[in-house]
């Protein structure tokens, strides 16, 4: 850099500092963490270029007054030392000019560097892609723009970026599977139906809302109509389930509490499979809430005869109070396996075996019962008769 050394006050020379039109706004940054040293950095710099460009400036004006008012040969020696200082003024110039193009390349502020229809070009595209959720593209946005391309061709090339196929991820697997590619509106549609359902759930924010959460769903081509079913099923599952249903998914089907909505949402499971799952942890539930055990096979075979968590309440209540009597009735009779199973069998499924065997149990009992009691009053009334 060409410094006029010695230059100032005592040299006779204003000390104004000059300030070229197109810096005097206060630039306001907003700068990502990690440019924020070289940020600061290329300010400085910018700072220190504009106080020599009026350092060059005064200079100019200087030797232009001196070549007005000078002839000869003394006006030739200020004429050399005007267009010297004419070329240090251009290259400090450039130089500040080049330090506040990179502080706005660094806080992202592309707009700045560009004028009329191509800083229009740049707005209106860097926009649109922000809705997209791809504010990171404004830099290539600029450079193409920068470069002449039209704002047709850009938003074709932007396609083919890695942000670009990232952020639309599930249209490749559609296109894999034979399946339609959704458009952008198509594709923020259907994220922001997912997205709805999810929140009119009561799902905590921050769980399957963002992008990557909903690629697996648009990539199967999942209806909303299908999410708000499994919605349906994890939020009774976790938000709405008594303790008994969660420790029934827990006992049947090792599902965590942490990880009961991720279970119900996950697509590699079936609707109908999550269906008959969810309606045999009712069933479980209830018969958890009476004490006894859930079993998963068992219980699933419930389900799919389709009792209901009305019937199962009503049946487990039913087994609850007469178990120990059953038992011990069981055992009189010399059938010590009577256990939890052949109990919801005889209740549930009319004419099982277990069903058959507990009316031939009980029909023993009370003949049995009867037979005792009719011995003993024939014994008292014989006695009275003897007397």
């Amino acid at each position: 850099m060409t410094t006029p050394t010695g230059w100032g006050p005592a040299d006779g020379l204003p000390s104004r500092q000059y300030i070229p039109p197109e810096f005097r706004d206060t630039i306001s940054y907003n700068p990502p963490a990690t440019n924020t040293k070289e940020i600061a950095r290329q300010k400085k710099i910018h700072e220190e270029q504009s106080q020599w460009a009026g350092r060059w400036n005064s200079k100019v004006n200087y030797y232009q007054d001196k070549v007005k008012n000078t002839v000869g040969k003394r006006q030739e020696e200020f004429q050399r030392k005007l267009e010297a200082a004419q070329k240090g003024l251009a290259d400090t110039q450039a130089r500040e000019q080049a330090a506040q193009s990179r502080v706005y390349e660094l806080s992202g502020e592309y707009g700045k560097l560009l004028t009329g229809a191509a800083r229009d070009a740049y707005s209106a595209l860097s926009a649109l892609f922000s809705s997209y959720g791809l504010g990171s593209l404004a830099g290539k946005i600029y450079e193409y723009t920068k470069n002449g391309y039209s704002a047709d061709t850009i938003a074709i090339l932007l396609q083919d970026t890695k942000e670009y196929k990232q952020r639309f991820a599930g249209n490749e697997a559609r296109q894999k599977a034979g399946m339609p590619v959704l458009n952008p509106a198509e594709y923020l549609a259907a994220e922001s139906s997912y997205r709805q359902i999810l929140q009119d759930a009561g799902l905590p924010k921050g769980f399957y809302d963002n992008p990557a959460d909903f690629t697996h769903w648009i990539s199967g081509d999942v209806s909303p109509t299908e999410i708000k079913e499994r919605v349906d099923m994890a939020v009774q599952a976790t938000t709405q389930a008594n303790p008994e249903y969660k420790r029934a998914l827990q006992q049947m089907y090792g599902v965590d509490e942490s990880y009961l909505t991720a279970y119900f949402l996950d697509r590699s499971r079936a609707t109908p499979l999550l269906e008959k799952q969810a309606a045999a942890a009712q069933f479980g539930a209830a018969a958890i809430r009476r004490g006894f055990q859930a079993y998963r096979d068992e219980f699933e075979g419930y389900a799919t005869m389709g009792i209901t968590a009305d019937r199962a309440e009503e049946g487990w209540g039913r087994i609850s109070e007469g178990y120990d009597a059953m038992r011990g009735i069981a055992q009189r009779w010399g059938l010590v396996d009577w256990d939890q199973q052949q109990a919801a069998q005889a209740e549930f499924v009319s004419g099982s075996a277990s069903a058959n065997r507990s009316r031939r149990l009980r029909s023993q009992e009370r003949a049995a019962f009867s037979g005792r009691a009719g011995s003993a009053r024939a014994g008292l009334g014989a006695g009275f008769q003897q007397t």
